[in-house]
């Protein structure tokens, strides 16, 4: 099984402005200092990766939305975040909201979910909206 993965870097300003901005993802590779981008700062910081998985077998298309989260808050918490896949045009393909409840101080979650995308040749997320909530 082929598993192409599309990654993407995040620049997220952590100000509470809520406009389209691309996916977080890790990466491994080296970067001299003027290549960096900002790292994003606050509750967006948590979402350490946030990409797309192909599955696709024999023609038949299967690519999930993936992602890690780790709470860095001292108290229990509740992430909601809205997404939204575009191709290179900035034509949206499909957009979706996800939702990790519960989440203790330090832990580390994962999560996936399905689309309806059938390629990922090109496609680009973009975190639409992002919250953390304490939950009790």
């Amino acid at each position: 099984m082929i598993i192409i993965v599309v990654v993407v870097l995040v620049i997220a300003l952590g100000d509470g402005d809520e406009s389209t901005t691309p996916a977080p993802t890790k990466t491994t590779t080296d970067t001299t200092p003027r290549e960096k981008t900002q790292e994003p700062r606050g509750e967006r910081a948590d979402l350490i990766s946030f990409q797309l998985d192909d599955r696709s077998e024999a023609g038949i298309s299967n690519i999930w939305v993936v992602w890690t989260i780790k709470n860095s808050s001292s108290e229990q918490s509740n992430y909601s975040w809205d997404w939204e896949a575009v191709d290179a045009s900035g034509t949206r393909l499909t957009n979706g909201s996800q939702l990790e409840t519960d989440v203790q101080p330090g832990q580390t979650v994962r999560g996936e979910y399905p689309t309806t995308l059938t390629s990922v040749k090109s496609v680009k997320l973009n975190i639409t909206s992002f919250n953390r909530t304490a939950s009790y």
